[in-house]
């Protein structure tokens, strides 16, 4: 005889996540468990206050075929130094436009690239040297 373990009640958002997550056709499924995975593993990032030079983006090249994920795994790997709860909701949302509205991934990758160098001018302008 085996032991189940009794099913705990889901939170609202976990049993909403879960409804979505059945809506969703495969490949939808693997972007978003993709997404997912790409959010829980990511570090905290360092606090500005505690640097005191700026970092410089690690240059790694652009794939010729690359998945929205990848390319945010990239960027996130070539601006290390970004703070990742300021690029959450932007990257998210083009995330979503392309995973739910079926935006092309060459032009959603083509603004996380801006996205991403627009957070990193951000960066060096509150790292004035003195």
């Amino acid at each position: 005889m085996q032991f189940v373990p009794r099913q705990q009640k889901l939170e609202s958002d976990q049993q909403q996540l879960l409804e979505l997550y059945a809506r969703l056709d495969p490949q939808q499924r693997q972007t978003l468990l993709s997404f997912a995975a790409y959010l829980a593993s990511q570090e905290v990032a360092i606090s500005v206050q505690e640097e005191e030079v700026p970092h410089k983006p690690k240059q790694i090249d652009r794939p010729q075929q690359e998945s929205v994920v990848k390319a945010i795994k990239r960027l996130s790997a070539s601006y290390f130094m970004l703070k990742r709860e300021q690029l959450l909701d932007e990257t998210s949302s083009l995330m979503m436009a392309h995973m739910m509205q079926g935006r092309v991934a060459k032009q959603v990758i083509d603004e996380l690239e801006v996205l991403f160098a627009r957070h990193y001018q951000n960066y060096l302008d509150n790292h004035s040297v003195d």
